[in-house]
């Protein structure tokens, strides 16, 4: 109990600060020391029977306690660089790359012509999440995608009868599933539930995502329209002095550039044990040979010089990644390696089963809990990354399979996040489209908790 009792006021204390909006992974790492360090005292204390285990299995101790809590820092890092980190870090370089030589504008574009031959502003609106759900499966950046979607489909919804209100609102949601091999979250909940990523991609994601991909379509045609009644000429009302004109195009790319954002899913739906067994890719290679062959484009319209100073940008961008999403991972990792030391996950597990709640109830608590985090903070992966670690082990306790907690929490993580008014692609819409985040979150809030209720029963129904 001493051990609940510490981890609850560290908990609280890191929860204060971050949302404060201080960096994430100064903040999970200092809570993580704090709770190893607490784990020791305790061990020394007599109060935990099976002793303070500080470091990660297999890894051995130093020789002295004080240098083995960073030690546990340092064995995360490289375990996670080598496997996880490589992954997150090659998917964002050739994202950045396609942006930089207008290969995502282009795909963003064909993707959205189709929709102008409808009539209906609301049932364009409909069809263009389902569009932009597509697309984010190619460009994994949530503020990346809409600010292209805000360039070529914004105006095209506008054109049709849409309010910007709804026009906005729509964008900002197209990146709530974070679904497929590009996205950084979804290739570490494939890592932690011990299989690989096409497999919980097309097994388990698909079949949920494509039933909630429906429902939020539907409920932004009712949503939308509702609001748009009920809201009339303020739907449309913009502050011009914060509009600005993007400059993202296709940079004078040949048009069948569009092509390139797709090959590294290609490549990895081909070459798995779903088509061509014989042959297997995993994500980063996949990533590699799609910046190869671009770059073999590139250097057939341009001077190498100019290619290669591009081609830089890929490596920028991991580098980029391993500051910002590789350091979270290892934060959010030392942080429920703290929670595990000080033996609050156990009792909380024997808590929980004490109150005899079935399985999928214990689900739905933790897509509440993580749900509410991400709104609250603004982000999705730092509740994330800290707490997913804990599901393998979570699950073993109640007899439950390690998909049935950990996919609710890794979908619902994007669902909630725009529905919080400081999340980043909520603000760069807001600002791009000179709209209150609080106007657009009104907005975006009933097609998303529609969503995380329809995955958690689609969850529950294929599980």
């Amino acid at each position: 109990m001493v051990g609940v009792i510490i981890s609850l006021l560290v908990t609280i204390f890191v929860v204060k600060v971050l949302l404060k909006k201080m960096k994430a992974q100064f903040v999970l790492l200092f809570g993580g020391l704090i709770l190893l360090t607490a784990a020791v005292i305790m061990d020394m204390c007599g109060l935990l029977p099976g002793g303070a285990q500080i470091l990660p299995k297999g890894v051995k101790s130093t020789g002295f306690v004080g240098f083995d809590l960073f030690k546990a820092i340092s064995s995360l890092m490289s375990s996670r660089l080598a496997g996880i980190g490589l992954l997150i870090m090659s998917a964002a370089g050739y994202s950045k790359y396609m942006s930089m030589i207008g290969a995502s504008a282009i795909m963003a574009d064909y993707l959205s012509r189709p929709l102008r031959v409808f009539k209906s502003p609301y049932i364009v609106l409909s069809m263009s999440y389902i569009v932009g759900a597509v697309a984010d499966l190619f460009i994994p950046s949530a503020s990346g995608l809409a600010m292209l979607l805000m360039v070529t489909m914004y105006p095209v919804l506008v054109k049709l009868g849409a309010s910007r209100l709804s026009a906005a609102a729509l964008i900002a949601t197209v990146s709530c599933l974070d679904m497929g091999p590009t996205s950084g979250a979804a290739n570490y909940a494939a890592q932690v539930a011990g299989m690989d990523t096409m497999t919980y991609f097309i097994e388990y994601q698909i079949p949920v995502g494509i039933v909630v991909t429906i429902a939020v379509a539907v409920l932004h045609f009712f949503t939308q329209r509702y609001f748009d009644a009920k809201d009339g000429d303020k739907a449309n009302e913009v502050d011009l002095s914060v509009v600005k004109n993007d400059d993202l195009d296709a940079k004078g790319a040949p048009s069948w550039y569009g092509i390139l954002p797709t090959i590294p899913l290609v490549l990895l739906i081909v070459f798995n044990r779903f088509v061509i067994d014989s042959v297997k890719l995993d994500v980063p290679t996949a990533m590699f040979i799609s910046f190869a062959i671009s770059m073999v484009c590139e250097l057939i319209r341009k001077a190498p010089k100019e290619v290669l100073a591009q081609g830089m940008e890929f490596f920028n961008m991991m580098g980029k990644q391993f500051a910002t999403v590789v350091t979270l991972v290892v934060a959010g990792e030392l942080f429920a390696k703290g929670l595990i030391a000080t033996g609050t996950i156990d009792y909380l597990i024997e808590a929980t089963k004490n109150l005899g709640l079935p399985a999928y109830a214990i689900m739905i608590v933790v897509v509440a809990f993580i749900s509410i985090a991400s709104v609250v903070m603004g982000s999705g992966n730092a509740p994330f990354y800290a707490f997913a670690p804990l599901v393998p082990d979570f699950a073993k306790e109640f007899g439950v399979s390690t998909i049935l907690l950990l996919m609710p929490m890794q979908l619902s993580t994007g669902l909630a996040r725009v529905m919080s008014p400081i999340t980043a692609v909520v603000v760069a819409v807001a600002g791009c489209s000179g709209i209150s985040p609080f106007a657009l979150v009104r907005r975006t809030a009933i097609p998303m908790t529609g969503g995380l209720i329809v995955m958690i029963v689609m969850t529950i129904i294929l599980n």
